[in-house]
């Protein structure tokens, strides 16, 4: 039988909307009462909704996901989408996953207020003169999320600069994220030691699959410090894709709303 890995989405494939499959489902109605308020009527907030919003769409998707023959090897998650692969795994109890995510999303945009940044897609282009031009400016490579495709983070301004040059240093066509936060960067250095204090009042077991962590493409290890540290880390995708695929995976099944990890699944391994 086929093994496969579960994917789960992060900030960014969030949609008006995206609840309306899974309003019947019991785990996005119990973790609405246990959030005590509705993220999906304030997603044009930003962060603070958006991420608790998606993570419950993400767990009521897996919830309700039937594997058919294949066999669940592993998991993993773009960076919030690490909380819905560690439910998945049994590494996280829900209750628990839904108030971290609730702080997380606290926190990250109580760092952006405190110290705000901009997020840059570089699309296309040479990889090693994106690298340079963000080494040059100070700024982030934040994700690298498939061939042609990495993610800048930083400041206002080098994001501002690292737009107007993209084209003529690197080749690639820059489009700036709808975000107010330097994600994955040193700027959430804040939020990362608030998350760290809810994570540590958190229990965890060890997960049933592998999940494997965003800041070091391969299984987590201490589960905590790794989720703390990888606000402030680059997410691997691109590397954590072909880290799966060399442990055996044969599928790889997006849950949750949108397709965008399924689009960076066929670039890499097509490339690979």
């Amino acid at each position: 039988m086929p093994s496969s890995a579960l994917l789960f989405p992060g900030q960014g494939s969030h949609a008006e909307g995206m609840d309306e499959p899974y309003r019947e489902s019991p785990m996005l109605e119990r973790g609405l009462d246990l959030l005590g308020y509705d993220p999906f009527e304030r997603l044009a907030e930003g962060t603070r909704f958006q991420q608790p919003a998606l993570f419950l769409c993400s767990v009521a998707a897996w919830d309700e996901h039937d594997p058919g023959e294949d066999i669940v090897v592993a998991a993993a998650g773009h960076s919030l989408g690490e909380y819905a692969a560690l439910v998945a795994a049994g590494a996280l109890a829900f209750e628990d996953a839904v108030m971290l995510v609730d702080e997380r999303a606290a926190a990250m945009a109580e760092a952006a207020h405190l110290d705000p940044g901009g997020m840059l897609a570089m699309l296309g282009g040479d990889d090693q003169a994106v690298r340079g031009l963000a080494s040059t400016l100070g700024l982030t490579v934040a994700n690298d999320n498939a061939p042609g495709q990495l993610v800048l983070s930083g400041s206002i301004e080098a994001i501002a600069l690292a737009e107007e040059r993209a084209q003529e240093a690197t080749g690639a066509r820059a489009r700036r994220l709808d975000v107010t936060g330097a994600f994955h960067s040193p700027l959430m250095a804040p939020a990362a030691e608030r998350l760290g204090v809810a994570l540590a009042r958190t229990p965890f077991i060890a997960p049933g699959i592998p999940v494997y962590s965003n800041g070091t493409a391969a299984p987590f290890g201490d589960i905590r410090a790794e989720l703390a540290r990888n606000l402030l880390r680059p997410v691997r995708w691109r590397e954590t894709l072909l880290a799966l695929r060399a442990a055996g995976v044969e599928r790889f099944v997006e849950l949750g709303p949108g397709a965008v990890l399924t689009g960076l699944v066929k670039r890499t391994l097509t490339a690979a």
